[in-house]
C-alpha cells in the first residue's frame, strides 16, 4: 500500500519498494511536517528519545539524504504522530515503547546519514546550548 489515506481513510505509513515515488515520499512528508512539531511539544517531556527523534526529522527533511533513508525516516516518523498504533501513547510508562523501537531501528538502519549538522539542527530546536558544537563531521 502506498503512503495517504487508505480505504477507511486513515493516514497509512507503509511503503513497499516498488511503490515507493517520488509523490508518495511527498505526500508523507507534507503529512510530518504538518503534524511533527504540535505533537513534539505536547509529549517532548515524556521522552528519553527526543534528541534521536529530532534529529531524525532533520534529516527526513533534508533534500541531500538519499531517497530510501528520507523514506525510511518519514515512516518512522509518520508512526510517531499517528494518534494510534500499537501501544497507545498515554499509557504511563510504556506508551512510547513501540514508537521508540520503531525510531530505533529506522536509525540503526540510516544511522550513517544523520549528521553532526542534523544534531546540532536538533539541539538548537530543543533549546540546548550548541556552542562549540563540530558540524562539520571531522571531530
Amino acid at each position: 500500500m502506498r503512503a495517504g489515506k487508505n480505504d477507511a481513510g486513515n493516514f497509512d505509513a507503509s511503503f513497499n519498494d516498488a511503490e515507493m515515488d517520488e509523490s508518495a515520499l511527498e505526500r508523507r512528508e507534507r503529512k510530518v511536517r504538518a503534524e511533527f512539531w504540535d505533537k513534539l511539544k505536547r509529549v517532548a517531556g515524556k521522552l528519553p528519545f527526543v534528541d534521536d527523534l529530532v534529529a531524525a526529522y532533520y534529516c527526513a527533511m533534508d533534500t541531500d539524504t538519499p531517497l530510501k533513508v528520507r523514506a525510511t525516516l518519514l515512516g518512522a516518523l509518520a508512526y510517531f504522530i499517528l494518534p494510534i498504533d500499537i501501544v497507545p501513547d498515554f499509557i504511563a510508562g510504556i506508551g512510547f515503547g513501540d514508537d521508540a523501537a520503531v525510531l530505533a531501528a529506522a536509525i540503526s538502519l540510516v544511522s550513517t546519514h544523520i549528521t553532526p549538522t542534523h544534531r546540532v539542527a536538533a539541539a538548537k530546536a530543543l533549546g540546548k546550548d550548541v556552542t562549540g558544537e563540530d558540524t562539520t563531521g571531522t571531530a
